[in-house]
């Protein structure tokens, strides 16, 4: 059955309340027939009117009403966030009154309601449900389901609204109880033979026209009559070199434990990704996978490039290598170093790869 169809049928449900209120408008009904009694017929036909006008206020309570998805800008699985709602009511003259409002997740009913008392025309009203998405990747917020039970609790009538969201998921960023050996060594920057005006010292040299006031060395220049200025060496940015290995053999790309395992492979790779980008480092990010890898990521604006490729990285067999180092870039803004470490993560129980040039191994456990 459609989801079209499904709402039509489904549009108007009666309470426990209107249960009972059916219920004694029908005992009333046989009554007033069997007894013939005008004032019996009154009370019926007063009991119908409120069934009625409750319907009828109902459907004009949720005409008008627009929901809307505010997201947050990024998503951890397992860390629990907070979903912005938006109510508009584009009624000219006539408020909403007792608005639920449910999302819609991969076409499933997310179990946190938004309550909205009452809605001016013309007007929006913002709240927030929270909830948390188990798995990385990409979720489907597809429609809204909006329903009341005003004015008498009697019925809840409901309806639709689609609404296309498409959200993703980072994986979750784990707190580690030890780094590996490259991270206990010195991190951000390293000397090399090029003068800059930032770095370690260099030497001293007389003042020329169109050199940095800043750089000065005021006792030098005292003791020698003369300006004499500062020289430094360029700091160039330690690179590392990150293998994430996500593969599982043929066998067990279906079993729930091994599952896990890759997801605790991949949230350490997001994590150790997440630390060098911070810590001054360009991270050099290579899976197994036949398309060509990322670019050198060298400062913590690219951190989301390194979590939306974990996020939609998919289970290959072992067979598939890892990708190749990207090269580094021969004319960049900040040097960096032309050798570092690298690490490859692999899965609780797994044989590390053989692969030469990969030096230290991260179990995730």
């Amino acid at each position: 059955m459609s989801l079209r169809l499904y709402t039509r049928l489904r549009g108007v449900r009666l309470t426990r309340d209107g249960w009972w209120f059916c219920t004694a408008g029908i005992c009333l009904f046989f009554v007033a027939l069997n007894s013939g009694n005008n004032l019996l017929y009154l009370l019926l036909s007063m009991l119908i009117s409120l069934m009625v006008a409750s319907l009828v206020l109902a459907e004009a309570s949720l005409r008008g009403v627009v929901p809307r998805r505010q997201p947050p800008s990024r998503l951890h699985a397992g860390a629990p966030f907070l979903m912005g709602i938006a109510l508009r009511n584009d009624k000219q003259r006539l408020p909403s009154f007792s608005i639920e409002v449910e999302d819609l997740c991969d076409d499933k009913v997310v179990d946190k309601r938004c309550y909205f008392l009452k809605i001016p025309s013309g007007r929006t009203q913002q709240t927030a449900y929270r909830h948390s998405l188990p798995h990385r990747g990409r979720y489907l917020f597809s429609a809204f389901r909006i329903s009341t039970k005003f004015p008498f609790a009697l019925f809840r009538s409901s309806r639709y609204i689609e609404h296309r969201s498409e959200i993703l998921v980072y994986p979750a960023l784990v707190s580690l109880a030890h780094w590996p050996k490259a991270l206990t060594t010195a991190v951000g920057d390293q000397s090399v033979m090029r003068l800059g005006r930032r770095g370690s010292f260099h030497a001293l040299r007389e003042y020329r026209q169109g050199d940095d006031p800043r750089e000065i060395h005021w006792r030098s220049s005292a003791r020698r009559q003369r300006l004499m200025v500062r020289e430094h060496e360029v700091e160039a940015v330690q690179q590392v070199t990150l293998y994430i290995d996500n593969s599982l053999p043929v066998d067990k790309q279906q079993d729930r434990e091994e599952l896990a395992k890759l997801e605790k492979v991949i949230s350490w790779g997001a994590s150790l990704g997440a630390f060098y980008l911070d810590h001054g480092y360009a991270v050099r990010l290579c899976v197994r996978s036949d398309d060509p890898p990322l670019p050198l990521l060298w400062s913590p604006a690219s951190l989301q490039k390194l979590l939306t490729t974990l996020a939609l990285l998919p289970t290959v067999s072992p067979e598939v290598p890892f990708q190749k180092p990207p090269k580094l870039p021969s004319s960049a803004a900040v040097p960096i170093a032309e050798h570092g470490d690298s690490l490859v993560v692999i899965r609780s129980g797994a044989q590390p790869p053989r692969e030469k040039h990969i030096g230290h191994v991260v179990e995730a456990s």
